[in-house]
């Protein structure tokens, strides 16, 4: 099979998490977030490989592509990669809608959404049956996604693009929600039909931890104002602009590498390797998750909790208020599934 530099230039161009890779590890590790049994609850998935990291300090791009069908065959219940895609995506953005995949470069080349990752999910969209030149691969700038280890390209004719909003630009127009007011990337605004969500797990100096919600702070032109109160509301006023809302309906996010002190920015003192990817649709659930996973290995660390820290991440719990309704972030209505 060809890698998946390869496969886009052709097309036009757990148990690490869990302490242990035993069967009672990740047992524990479910009950920690009180997993429920029924299937009506918001589900998130969380994908493991133990042995995913290569030889050149870089994911296996090979044991990338398993690990996200691994991940995507749970999430869907669909056992063969170009179904469970089908499955995930409507049918009308597959038949031509442009899908955008938001990665996170604000960590630089130490700790950035993975370019393995973004390949695989292009091969298998692709495969899936969308064109090369509608998906499009981005961030704030291109220096985030040089970070990323990907190459700009804004050709739709050239395959998959990959360019940031310094490229597109922002709408004039500002929208409003609770303390946001904000300018959407025109990526978002005038591109995309649907986003799918590529963070990267973090902790985070001032939010406590960063994952899916917060990502989306790299798709507005004035994130530094919403930094306020530990990012509380500003995270979850933000993901109320409709575009938002609406639009980003899929996380796979990128728990292969991650620093669970000290971020966003790389260091490589508090480097940790869950080897994982998760999905789910729930942001709030999802970073629920991500909260427990951090927490779990500072606590290994002899660290303290994010909030004896003085950065709790009340973001989360505000996100699933009655005024934003953005996810649930209550342990007894999240069914977590390990993989």
């Amino acid at each position: 099979m060809k890698d998946r530099r390869e496969f886009l230039k052709s097309a036009a161009t757990g148990a690490a998490i869990l302490g242990s890779s035993a069967a009672t590890s990740k047992l524990g590790f479910a009950a920690m977030l009180s997993q429920p049994a029924a299937s009506a609850k918001s589900r998130v998935v969380i994908a493991t490989d133990a042995n995913l990291q290569g030889t050149a300090g870089s994911p296996d791009e090979q044991r990338v592509l398993a690990l996200l069908d691994k991940a995507m065959a749970a999430y869907t219940g669909r056992e063969k990669p170009v179904e469970a895609w089908k499955h995930a995506i409507p049918a009308n953005i597959l038949a031509g809608g442009v899908i955008g995949l938001k990665v996170n470069g604000l960590g630089g080349r130490g700790i950035s959404t993975h370019a393995e990752l973004v390949h695989a999910i292009c091969e298998r969209l692709q495969q899936a049956g969308v064109a090369a030149g509608n998906i499009v691969v981005w961030d704030r700038t291109a220096r985030d996604l040089q970070a990323c280890g990907l190459t700009v390209n804004t050709d739709k004719s050239h395959g998959v693009r990959v360019y940031g909003n310094d490229v597109a630009g922002y709408e004039e127009q500002p929208e409003s929600f609770g303390v946001a007011r904000i300018s959407l990337s025109k990526i978002l605004t005038r591109e995309c039909a649907m986003v799918i969500n590529l963070p990267i797990l973090k902790d985070h100096e001032i939010a406590g931890v960063t994952f899916a919600m917060k990502n989306m702070y790299g798709v507005v032109d004035k994130p530094f104002t919403l930094h306020a109160g530990n990012c509380n509301p500003g995270v979850a006023d933000l993901n109320c602009i409709p575009a938002i809302r609406q639009k980003v309906t899929l996380t796979i996010g990128d728990a292969m590498k991650s620093v669970y002190d000290g971020g966003p920015s790389f260091h490589p003192e508090r480097v940790w390797y869950p080897n994982a990817i998760i999905v789910g649709e729930d942001k709030v659930a999802l970073d629920h998750t991500a909260l427990q996973m951090i927490e779990k290995k500072r606590a290994e660390a002899g660290l303290p909790t994010v909030d004896a820290a003085g950065r709790p991440a009340k973001y989360i719990a505000t996100a699933a208020d009655d005024t934003h309704r953005l996810g649930t972030n209550d342990p007894e209505r999240i069914h977590l599934q390990l993989v």
